[in-house]
């Protein structure tokens, strides 16, 4: 074989191989967008998106395999398709990944009323709580090969208020939560769910008193908390590249560490000084 041959072999391998990596980036996580109507809430329309590895979802309708949920919630005024970074993430570690629609213009505006339990916002993470309820009722007869009953569940802002405010009142369905910047629900801190929150240096965008625990309290429960440089409206798409790969890196690292909750080092707490 002559060089200038074997050079266009290794060229054409490599362009083949250049195609394939564009093609399994491009088809290899499928989006599905869907409505559903809550009949019992004036039939009130709960829109979700589905993020799933083409893959993995075929070998659950093999019955070989049962996905792992994650359920993502955005933060108020934020589209629930807006976190795609997340969900494609989540998705090509194996999670069947539910994205949901919580506001609709119809709703009244979101009110801060200090003083006030969650800062007046009961109502708002109640009616979350019913959204994601709601929503894994009617995919459980879609996708009967997903493990509802062990959930991953992601929020930015009034999303991870959510994720929390869910975590609290059925714990028997979560797993892991992971919050970007939630200011208003307290953690959950018994040790039996595991958490990870990556917090703001924001000057407007501030916890309120006793939402995020003190470092003893982290140790002993297993919570990581990350302390960012980074805004609190940095936390989805819209935000830079760079917040995006040092979260996605941060969540992997948390998601490999599968121990329970009670035997989890707060290990990730010196990344925090590399999220500038």
């Amino acid at each position: 074989m002559t060089i200038r041959r074997g050079a266009a072999i290794l060229l054409a391998f490599c362009a083949l191989a250049a195609l394939g990596y564009f093609a399994v980036s491009k088809w290899a996580i499928r989006h599905e967008t869907l409505s559903f109507h809550d009949i019992l809430r004036g039939d009130r329309e709960v829109s979700v998106d589905i993020a799933v590895r083409r893959d993995r979802e075929m070998a659950a309708a093999a019955d070989w395999t049962e996905l792992p949920v994650a359920i993502i919630n955005h933060g108020n005024s934020v589209r629930f398709t807006e976190y795609s970074f997340l969900a494609n993430a989540l998705a090509a570690r194996g999670f069947y990944v539910v994205s949901i629609q919580h506001d609709l213009d119809s709703d009244g505006p979101m009110i801060t009323k200090a003083g006030e339990e969650y800062a007046g916002r009961h109502l708002h993470y109640s009616r979350g709580l019913q959204n994601i309820q709601f929503a894994i009722e009617q995919l459980k007869t879609i996708q009967p090969n997903a493990d509802f009953r062990s959930l991953t569940l992601v929020g930015h802002s009034n999303g991870g208020d959510m994720s929390m405010y869910f975590a609290k009142r059925r714990p028997e369905l979560v797993r892991r939560v992971v919050t970007l910047d939630n200011l208003r629900v307290p953690f959950v801190t018994d040790g039996k769910i595991r958490i990870l929150s990556f917090r703001s240096n924001d000057p407007t965008f501030k916890a309120d008193p006793g939402v995020v625990p003190d470092d003893e309290a982290c140790a002993k429960a297993g919570i990581t908390v990350v302390r960012t440089a980074f805004r609190h409206n940095d936390f989805s798409d819209r935000g830079p590249e760079r917040v995006k790969i040092a979260v996605k890196t941060l969540l992997d690292r948390f998601l490999d560490d599968d121990k329970p909750a009670a035997q989890q080092p707060v290990q990730l707490q010196n990344a925090s000084a590399r999220l500038q």
